[in-house]
């Protein structure tokens, strides 16, 4: 199965990228997934399974321990070519 992670973490700094946004954006970069990408206002990653579950862990105990107050995610299940699954 392939995932698709959509997160944000607060609170925002539209001046400067805060700790918990550089931790974040380095978790995902860091990941072994096949698409990343990384926004001032929303980020999306996609990848098999095992490896967003992963990077998920990773990015919200890293983030939280370097000050993010919220992280909101939404995680959905990919077809075999990148497309939602439809019930």
């Amino acid at each position: 199965m392939r995932l698709r992670l959509e997160f944000t973490t607060e609170p925002f700094d539209l001046d400067e990228p805060p700790p918990h946004a550089l931790v974040a954006r380095e978790v995902v970069l860091g990941a072994r997934l096949d698409a990343v990408d990384v926004g001032p206002f929303g980020n999306t990653a996609v990848g098999p399974a095992e490896e967003v579950l992963a990077a998920v862990n990773d990015l919200l105990r890293r983030s939280l321990a370097v000050g993010a107050t919220r992280i909101s995610l939404q995680v959905n299940a990919l077809g075999g070519e990148g497309r939602e699954d439809t019930p």
